[in-house]
């Protein structure tokens, strides 16, 4: 692309150069005019005398609006005087491409101005500011680095199909739709396509796509359409070679960010990005039951007994913090009441953990159950029978020991840059009650 970037114009001193952006600020002085120009890289001053010779152009200034977008030829010039970057843009040609023809409903600059609601209703708005930018430049760049290790990692990128014909994986509800002359239901994971896979020999899968659940929850770290970074691997010899996985996986994502972003994240979110050490902290999840009434005198709610909960999480990540300097922890050997059926299980225990960061929960790991009869009878125990036959199916012709997780790109953002809410992390938010803009 022929458009030249606020953040090289040092490339450009001297030069006669055209550039566009958003007017973001506007000085009309009693002698001089000055234009502060952004695009999604930075920001430029424009400067114009007022004089006979700049007449067309003082008069397409004295009407700008604030907000409008301008198409600028001229001449970039060095000036230490120029707080702005140290240069300043010399008009010859100004061009209004579009005006903003209202006052701003909110000022996105200042996101305590105006109530989240208000943000959410006007997102093509709030997405203006400088931190939104650069949170989906942070999130580009994370999902970008793990991509390049699972195909560096010799893993197939698979794309599911996110209409399905029964609501078949327990544990969340689906949302049902029309499908021509029938029902049929919107994906909550690829997780049965994903292992369909296994068996179809591929070893190694990922994708990065949307998922759905119709939860009904208003809560900070839940939505009712998200992103998810799915990955399935065959052969694994057991649990730690999953979570040794996880673990590069996620070091190679946030050094990506830290070596790209990291000071422009200190500055706008005042976050550290935090490289972790391997291997993570483990925990079992009655070992920390008894860490978490010692240290905290926390005792688990009698319903969520052989599970975690959001106070658990937090809890645990403040022990593991004072205890191992870590942010991460492996929390393993869940309730197989608690966990979902075609979950492998050593001695009527899951194989298999819970990852938290920060606090909360970003990923359940998993050795699946890929020997059918066995499979078939925890099918039975959950109550699953004619929804997970199609499923069934994949084991009866030989399938690859296999195991596998998902990471929510949403949630991880979140928690990365310390935002508070998926509401203010993602693009365009969804949740019980909100399906607009």
């Amino acid at each position: 692309m022929k458009k030249i970037y606020f953040k090289n114009l040092s490339e450009y001193y001297n030069k006669t150069i055209t550039v566009e952006g958003f007017v973001d600020s506007i000085r009309d002085l009693q002698y001089v005019q000055f234009l502060i120009v952004r695009d999604s890289t930075g920001k430029l001053q424009v400067t114009i005398e007022k004089n006979e010779e700049n007449k067309n152009l003082n008069e397409i200034v004295s009407n700008l609006t604030a907000e409008s977008t301008v198409k600028i030829t001229g001449t970039l010039l060095p000036n230490e005087k120029v707080k702005l970057n140290g240069h300043e843009l010399i008009p010859t040609d100004i061009i209004v491409t579009s005006k903003c023809l209202e006052d701003l409903p909110l000022n996105y600059k200042d996101s305590k101005s105006a109530l989240l609601d208000t943000r959410l209703n006007y997102r093509f708005l709030d997405l203006r500011s400088e931190k939104n930018i650069l949170m989906f430049k942070v999130q580009t760049c994370l999902i970008n680095a793990m991509r390049e290790f699972v195909v560096q990692n010799n893993f197939i990128e698979i794309h599911t199909p996110k209409i399905i014909s029964t609501a078949s994986e327990s544990g969340s509800n689906v949302f049902e739709l029309k499908y021509f002359d029938r029902k049929a239901y919107l994906a909550q994971s690829p997780q049965f396509y994903k292992q369909m896979a296994m068996s179809s020999g591929f070893e190694k899968v990922f994708e990065i796509a949307p998922a759905f659940r119709a939860e009904n929850s208003n809560s900070y770290r839940h939505t009712t359409d998200f992103t998810s970074f799915d990955i399935e691997i065959s052969y694994l010899e057991n649990l730690d070679e999953l979570m040794d996985f996880e673990e590069n996986l996620l070091i190679a994502g946030l050094t990506a960010v830290k070596e790209k972003y990291g000071p422009e994240i200190k500055e706008l979110f005042n976050v550290d990005v935090i490289i972790p050490t391997k291997p993570f902290p483990r925990i079992k999840l009655e070992e920390l039951y008894q860490i978490l009434e010692k240290e905290y005198n926390f005792k688990m709610n009698y319903e969520d007994v052989g599970d975690m909960n959001a106070e658990s999480e937090k809890l645990a990540s403040k022990y593991i913090k004072e205890k191992y300097g870590h942010e991460f922890v492996f929390i393993t050997d869940f309730s197989a009441k608690k966990r979902a059926f075609y979950h492998q299980r050593a001695n009527g225990v899951p194989i298999g953990a819970d990852l938290i960061w920060k606090g909360c929960e970003i990923t359940t790991l998993a050795i699946r159950e890929h020997r059918y009869e066995i499979l078939c009878q925890q099918a039975k125990e959950k109550g699953l029978t004619e929804d997970v036959k199609f499923y069934l199916e994949f084991f009866k012709y030989g399938c690859p020991p296999h195991g596998g997780f998902a990471l929510g790109v949403d949630r991880f953002t979140m928690l990365l840059l310390e935002t508070g809410s998926l509401k203010e992390t993602m693009f365009i938010f969804r949740g019980p009650n909100r399906v607009e803009p």
